[in-house]
């Protein structure tokens, strides 16, 4: 990510920019050596480093330019750790492993020639352990070490500096290259986190604007009904009245008919509107009609096999209450399919007495609702907006859940008019 001071890119860049160093200074180290003599060919030692920095810089240069990640022709992100991918599935296969050939014999005719050229094995340690898959890395670091110890045992005879100093650099790379990865892995693994939790931020975000837009043409269609629309009936029976009460040639009867026209005409605009600004998913249909359909669609497009039943007699809710229950169900229902893993969901809408109950159960993995933190410390908002939507029209949401065992969400909500006795009958 762009906005993150640790990604795995900059890992990467870091510890590509340390190889570069480590094998340009190796390099004038051989060729400084050589010049003092301590080579069997000063010139042609000489010629072999520079062909492997050459070779070296050219890898770099050309898996760069065919794959777009530095230096080793693969998933950028690794630096001098082993990617997870295997060698090879680039668009150029087998170009990081000729590369590394390349190098190693380069290194092996300047070793035979500079005993200083085993310096340079440090180096290959890190590419081998970057370009080969599993134990093949660390069996390459310890081969290259072993002829490391070869050469330099035939140039100056076997010693103890000489055959630790190989193994223990071995050992040492193998230990950073396991560090690296596991790094890179956890830089990724938070970077993908951010990634999620600035997702659920705008889903959130895009999800209370949408219940705002929902909450507020809910709102102007009530009150547009409350208002407008019977103060327009009003008028179109007082000027039924009156065109009744007039003699069919008596003065204004023309212009009060007119007036009960536009009346009608407006009152019909206006039953538009509050149609037009109503819930969608609800418009020409009950609730459990439109719950019905989303459970339908949710069982075409889910894996998880999901139904739906309805018990009781269906009757009249407020369509605040309706607009609440449907999308309870919805954020339920993409609970269950998306983050529970479930086989089965099943919505259940029951009519009781003075009160109505929708039930979302699932087979998933569950959860600990207890243990889940609130919005403000975690990504888990999807609990938050179901309690704070049934809240807003007075019902309670319950969730029971345990890990292992399923999750079954249920919103109750109590009739108005069985809520106004209950105040009744306290007074």
């Amino acid at each position: 990510m762009s906005d993150s001071s640790l990604s795995a890119s900059t890992v990467a860049r870091a510890l590509q920019w340390c190889l570069h160093g480590l094998i340009v200074g190796l390099g004038v180290l051989v060729v400084v050596r050589a010049l003092e003599r301590d080579a069997v060919s000063p010139a042609l030692a000489i010629g072999l480093v520079l062909a492997f920095e050459v070779v070296y810089v050219l890898g770099v240069v050309l898996l760069r330019d065919r794959s777009g990640s530095p230096s080793t022709g693969r998933r950028s992100g690794t630096g001098a750790g082993r990617s997870d991918t295997e060698p090879g599935r680039s668009g150029t296969p087998r170009a990081p492993l000729v590369w590394l050939a390349a190098l190693t014999v380069l290194w092996i005719g300047t070793t035979v020639l500079a005993p200083d050229g085993a310096f340079l094995v440090f180096p290959l340690f890190f590419l081998v352990l970057h370009l080969l898959p599993d134990w093949w890395g660390p069996a390459g670091v310890f081969a290259l070490a072993l002829i490391a110890i070869t050469a330099l045992a035939a140039h100056r005879g076997l010693s103890v500096g000489g055959v630790t100093g190989p193994l223990v650099g071995a050992g040492v790379a193998v230990a950073i290259g396991v560090g690296v990865r596991t790094l890179v892995r956890e830089v990724r693994a938070r970077e993908q986190l951010v990634d999620r939790l600035l997702a659920a931020q705008a889903q959130l975000a895009e999800t209370e604007r949408a219940a705002g837009v929902e909450t507020e043409r809910t709102r102007m269609a009530a009150e547009l009904h409350d208002t407008v629309a019977q103060s327009l009936s009003s008028i179109q029976l007082l000027l039924s009245a009156a065109e009744r009460r007039l003699d069919d040639d008596a003065a204004g009867r023309r212009e009060i008919a007119l007036a009960k026209e536009s009346a009608g005409a407006a009152l019909a605009e206006t039953r538009a509107f509050i149609r037009a600004l109503s819930s969608p998913a609800l418009a020409a249909a009950t609730l459990p009609d439109a719950l019905a359909r989303v459970v339908a669609e949710a069982d075409t497009v889910a894996e998880a096999a999901v139904a739906f039943r309805s018990q009781g007699t269906a009757r009249s809710l407020p369509r605040s209450v309706d607009t609440t229950i449907l999308r309870v169900v919805q954020g339920a229902l993409g609970n269950a399919v998306a983050h529970a893993h479930a086989q089965t969901v099943t919505v259940a809408l029951t009519y009781e007495t003075g009160r109505a109950k929708v039930e979302i159960a699932d087979d998933g993995r569950g959860f600990d609702p207890d243990g889940v933190r609130p919005s403000a410390e975690s990504d888990s908002f999807g609990l938050d907006v179901m309690r704070g939507r049934v809240a807003a029209v007075g019902g309670t949401l319950s969730v029971d859940s345990s890990p292992g065992q399923g999750t079954r969400v249920t919103a109750v909500f109590r009739d108005a008019d069985t809520t106004d006795r209950r105040g009744e009958h306290g007074r």
